[in-house]
């Protein structure tokens, strides 16, 4: 709890305006023309309303005055109303061309800090996505990439105020300089409870981030295409309404009660301000009947001291909000800050034109964070470069998580992985995964269109439909594709207009496609045939090894008719090498893998 006590204390909350100086830097890059072009309109808004006022004095000044002498002519107000309603125009002009350009510069800087946590979150490392308090983070920055346009306007509509406040201030301590003293009277007891309830806010946001994070995911589960089917069939619909109202309900509790004293303070010290203002009015008029000051003057003292009380008012309240949405941003640039550690060495070696020597694990143990048990333990095997592995065990016994060390998507705990004797983290990163094609069981149902969800294995190569075809005909896809109504350029999904679903054997052929369209020296198919029936994948896995002779390949299949294609066959077991050898040897081994093989076979006799 202290921690949540510092995040939202008066000091943090200020030394967080920090944040703004980035910011503005990204606000300046992202539009150059439009952030100066933001700057002048407001500063030239700022002037306006002293220039009102003061023609409103003029105005009142000069009628007082005819009625005064009895004459006729009006040649005077006529000026000074024509100037008023100029300015009137003016102002209309300026208010419209500044929510124009706040709109504009907004949309673009939204999108410009999307790009920008997209391709940030592509660098970080697989592990950190595996982990909550990064989803977390993930997700309070998120947030920010939608909601800055509001800061943006804030900050330099503060600014605009401030300039026209020292504007009217000046006016009034012409007159008479008590008036400013009443003036802070009136606004600091509303600064600061505003300042206390935002910061009450904030840390009531922060602090139920992993409950708002999950009320998001029900309410996606909840109305999905994806979870449609489950949802009607298991009758779950109730169940997760009612688990959404129980987060729900306790969340709004929570802001009611902060809510609520938020008004109640808020109407109190509000009634001081008015007080205060009434007070400074009251004190004007008995100079006008004194005759110290004009009628007109008193209308100038008056509306100035209205205007300035609302507009201090409006620059402490925002710059309260200011601060808290700096707070919010601090989240953007805290998720922005954090750094991969899987990187490739500031030395790194070119990766091989044609790998001769092949990978070796060396005694490689590898845990996940957060778990003292290990996924693979003190695993030794050497992967020829035109050798075929077949990867084998039962569910968790580590071969997805041997084909993510090969891939640098983990980093080993101990141990070497070495690739032509070299150790793999000494070659370049993305070189390596260049040349490293994977298709794992969980493969995404892209909804995009046909040539597109293919064209991801290799999407430098998505305009070169060629490539697209020749990779759909390898993996069988073509045969999927050339039933759909626009063929390549077929939407799949329905997510959106037009779409078609594909079953769970079509996509496969799809999602396999895109192993085809990387020229890769290794390839990986990690379960991506589960769907299929025995024949099928029989089919594609003999397809798949004539068409990769000369390369290396990892194969992870449970079907053991399958695997015995491969060259050698490693039998994992709680992460540890348990069987290797070719599928003849390791029958006559006669170990686990023969059992296992016997039951299979078995169940198709």
């Amino acid at each position: 709890m202290k921690a949540k006590k510092e995040k939202s204390s008066f000091k943090h909350q200020f030394a967080a305006l920090k944040n703004l100086i980035p910011f503005f830097k990204m606000v300046w890059a992202t539009d150059r023309g439009m952030t100066i072009a933001n700057v002048l309109l407001r500063l030239i808004k700022s002037f306006i309303p002293l220039l009102m006022l003061y023609v409103g004095k003029e105005i009142v000044d000069e009628v007082i005055h005819l009625i005064n002498i009895g004459s006729d002519d009006k040649s005077n107000i006529w000026f000074w109303l024509g100037l008023e309603l100029g300015l009137a125009v003016f102002s209309e002009v300026m208010n419209r061309a500044i929510t124009l350009v706040d709109s504009l510069l907004g949309d673009l800087f939204s999108n410009k800090s999307s790009e920008q946590l997209i391709r940030h979150a592509a660098q970080l490392d697989l592990y950190q996505f595996e982990n909550a308090e990064f989803y977390d983070k993930l997700e309070m920055a998120r947030r920010q990439t939608t909601g800055r346009t509001v800061l943006l306007s804030q900050v330099l509509t503060q600014l605009q105020d401030i300039v026209t406040v020292v504007t009217l201030g000046a006016g009034l301590v012409y007159f008479n300089f008590w008036l400013i003293l009443i003036l802070i009277l009136a606004v600091v007891p509303s600064f600061l409870g505003e300042t206390h309830f935002n910061q009450r806010s904030y840390s009531l946001t922060r602090s139920w981030t992993p409950e708002r994070r999950e009320l998001d995911y029900l309410r996606f589960i909840g109305a999905s295409d994806e979870t449609a089917k489950e949802i009607k069939i298991f009758g779950l619909s109730e169940f997760i309404v009612e688990r959404f109202r129980f987060i729900a309900d306790k969340y709004f509790h929570a802001n009611r009660t902060i809510a609520t004293r938020r008004a109640l303070w808020g109407t109190c010290l509000s009634a001081v301000g008015t007080l205060a203002y009434y007070g400074a009015y009251v004190f004007i008029i008995i100079q006008t009947v004194g005759g110290l000051i004009t009628v007109g003057t008193l209308t100038f003292l008056a509306g100035s001291f209205n205007r300035m009380r609302s507009m201090l008012q409006m620059i402490m309240n925002r710059f309260s909000k200011i601060a808290q949405e700096a707070l919010y941003l601090e989240d953007y640039f805290d998720f922005l800050n954090l750094a991969p550690q899987i990187l490739s060495a500031k030395d790194h070696l070119p990766f091989p034109e044609k790998i001769k020597q092949g990978f070796v694990f060396d005694k490689v143990s590898f845990k996940y964070p957060n778990s003292d048990k290990y996924a693979i333990k003190d695993l030794s095997f050497h992967l020829r470069p035109d050798e075929k592995l077949a990867l084998v065990g039962e569910n968790g016994a580590g071969k997805t998580t041997l084909v993510k060390l090969l891939a640098r998507l983990y980093e080993p705990t101990s141990g070497t992985i070495l690739l032509d004797g070299q150790p793999l983290n000494k070659f370049n990163l993305s070189d390596l995964r260049n040349n490293i094609g994977i298709i794992f069981q969980d493969y995404i149902r892209f909804q995009m269109k046909a040539s597109e969800n293919i064209a991801i294995g290799n999407i430098n190569k998505i305009e070169q439909l060629p490539s697209i075809k020749s990779a759909a005909i390898k993996s069988l896809a073509d045969t999927v594709v050339q039933d759909l109504p626009e063929e390549y350029e077929q939407m799949l999904g329905k997510r959106f207009a037009k779409g078609v679903e594909l079953s769970g054997g079509q996509w496969q052929k799809v999602a396999l496609a895109r192993a085809y369209m990387r020229d890769a020296q290794l390839l990986i198919l990690d379960e991506p045939t589960s769907a299929l029936d025995a024949r099928a994948e029989h089919e594609v896995f003999q397809r798949f090894a004539e068409l990769i002779k000369g390369k290396a390949a990892v194969l992870i299949s449970h079907r053991f008719s399958t695997v015995r294609m491969a060259d050698r066959i490693l039998f994992l077991e709680n992460g540890q090498l348990l069987e290797l050898g070719s599928h003849d040897e390791l029958l006559a081994m006669d170990g686990k893998y023969a059992e296992l093989f016997q039951l299979q076979a078995q169940g198709y006799k």
